[in-house]
Formats: structure tokens, sequence, C-alpha cells
């Protein structure tokens, strides 16, 4: 499992967070949350949405995510509450 800690000593430097489809998200990282520990949530800067073919598809002033690996994506409400497994 990534040390998620790490991220504190990026602060204020410009990130590129890759995802396996290709995917990535680029800016300065402003803050972690918490403020000191594991990180669970991040506030990106100048963020830019880069899809697999290098394109910007999206560019925002300020992008809060979870910088985390996803294990799961669940229905969280209508008819069927199936998960789909991340892996």
């Amino acid at each position: 499992m990534p040390n998620y800690a790490k991220l504190h000593d990026l602060i204020s430097h410009r990130i590129t967070i890759e995802y396996d489809t290709g995917a990535r998200i680029t800016g300065y990282l402003a803050s972690c949350q918490p403020p000191s520990g594991a990180v669970e949530f991040v506030v990106i800067s100048e963020a830019k949405l880069i899809d697999s073919k290098g394109r910007v598809v999206r560019e925002t002033g300020e992008l809060t995510m979870c910088p985390n690996i996803v294990t799961s994506i669940a229905l969280a409400e209508g008819p069927s509450g199936r998960d789909l497994k991340a892996g």
C-alpha cells in the first residue's frame, strides 16, 4: 500500500496523479486532509483533467479529491445495491 503521508511533503508543488486507464490529473497540491498522518483527501489548485489520449478535458481552479486506491464502487441510491469491485 502506498505511503499517502508522504503527500504532505509535496504541498505547493506541481503534481500528477495517474490512473490505470491512462487518465491523469495535474496541478498544484494546495492541501492535504487530515493535516498530518495518512492523507485521505487533497485539494489541487489549477487542476487539469487529462484523458488517456493526452487531451485536457477540463480545467478548474480548485479540485478536492481522494488520491487513494479505489477498492469498490457501490450504488448509493436506486433499485439495486450491487457493488462494482475494483481489481
